[in-house]
């Protein structure tokens, strides 16, 4: 319907258009055409108008058509390219020339009086200061995310002004816990997933091995459910780091840009974002942070299923996957008994509860006694 319009608007354009053109080139026509005595050249007569409205309309007519998917294809690859380009770069950009044109209308005013020459450099100075201001600035956009993270807000939740980015890790995604984190609604904000990522994902989903493959593609299924089913938005970051060649790297690079917190079960990831001072949150340390509290003496059902590393011991895992260690537990392998627990070990691996058994304990109670 829009096309229609246009070529019907484009059709009315040329011929006004063709009017006037040959309004202007009617004393020319007059000298090159010789008209019989006693005739006059007038337009009435010969249709003159007419004929240029009507020559110039179909033209128009004629090419209205390819100009609009011309014009539809210059806009498609500028949307193709912008797309490429990080929301925050495109503001900084606009953020930057608004200032400098600013700045350079107000120095080049004077040069623009000096007589001759100023009216040559008044712009010339105007575009060098435009293009010394952007380059700064572009140079310089981690230390102005105070303003670009104004304008990558996510627009269908209205982007509050306390909103804070969680950006996703490869390893948090495929890991699966996130999900739910998610359920459980303490996690706030807006869930950040970068394109590097996801193409991460999609190699890992399209490998030959079969184990990498289904780690993957278990990653895309994750993504998946938190976008349809959580209740907690989420952004797709559709910008890159061309000269950064590792995802890691360009995950701190977001998180300094978007001045946002990285979600991740990456141990070496994470020690790195402590380096530079970007917050993480480790989902591993969250998974330790919550496991329930032991103390010495308390008492608790433990299933044996293994042999331990020392003589005699005995091998046990509570529901969360915390190691139970039991002295002397080696002969109740494949029988779930009472025991108590005599110390609680943290370690970077997690926590290890060593235990005795609970008639064991007894005993030895009743021989102190």
């Amino acid at each position: 319907m829009l096309n229609k319009v246009l070529r019907i608007i484009g059709t009315l354009v040329g011929f006004v258009v063709g009017i006037y053109v040959f309004i202007t080139l009617q004393p020319l026509v007059t000298m090159f055409i010789d008209l019989p005595a006693g005739m006059q050249f007038t337009p009435v007569t010969i249709g003159y108008y007419a004929f240029g409205g009507v020559l110039f309309g179909l033209i128009s007519y004629l090419i209205i058509p390819l100009v609009i998917s011309i014009f539809n294809r210059i806009v498609s690859w500028a949307d193709g390219k912008l797309k490429s380009v990080p929301t925050q770069d495109i503001a900084l950009v606009v953020f930057s020339l608004i200032i400098t044109l600013v700045i350079g209308l107000l120095l080049s005013y004077p040069i623009y009086r000096i007589p001759v020459v100023g009216v040559f450099i008044s712009p010339i100075l105007t575009l060098l200061l435009v293009f010394i201001g952007v380059r700064f600035v572009l140079n310089r956009k981690e230390e102005f995310t105070f303003l670009s993270t104004l304008f990558n807000r996510n627009v269908r939740n209205g982007g509050g002004e306390n909103e804070v980015f969680k950006i996703l890790d490869t390893s948090a995604i495929i890991d699966g816990r996130i999900v739910d984190i998610c359920k459980t609604g303490f996690i706030e904000g807006v869930l950040v997933v970068s394109g590097f990522v996801l193409e991460e994902l999609r190699h890992i989903a399209d490998s030959p091995d079969l184990l990498k493959r289904n780690r993957g593609r278990r990653g895309l299924d994750v993504l998946n459910k938190i976008q349809k089913e959580m209740d907690i938005p989420v952004q797709i970051y559709e910008g890159d780091f061309d000269d950064i060649p590792e995802v890691d790297s360009k995950l701190v690079k977001l998180a300094k840009t978007i001045n946002g917190k990285i979600v991740t079960n990456d141990f070496n990831l994470n020690k790195v974002c402590e380096l530079q001072g970007i917050a993480v949150l480790n989902i591993n340390e969250l998974a330790n942070a919550v496991k329930p509290v032991v103390l010495p003496g308390e008492e608790m059902v433990a299933q044996i299923i293994k042999d331990g590393k020392e003589a005699g011991q005995g091998v046990a895992y509570l529901d969360d996957g915390t190691m139970v260690v039991v002295e002397g537990g080696r002969r109740y392998i494949g029988e779930t008994i009472e025991v108590m627990v005599t110390s609680v070990l943290q370690t970077a691996a997690g926590r290890m509860i060593f235990a005795k058994p609970k008639q064991d304990a007894d005993k030895y109670s009743s021989g102190v006694k």
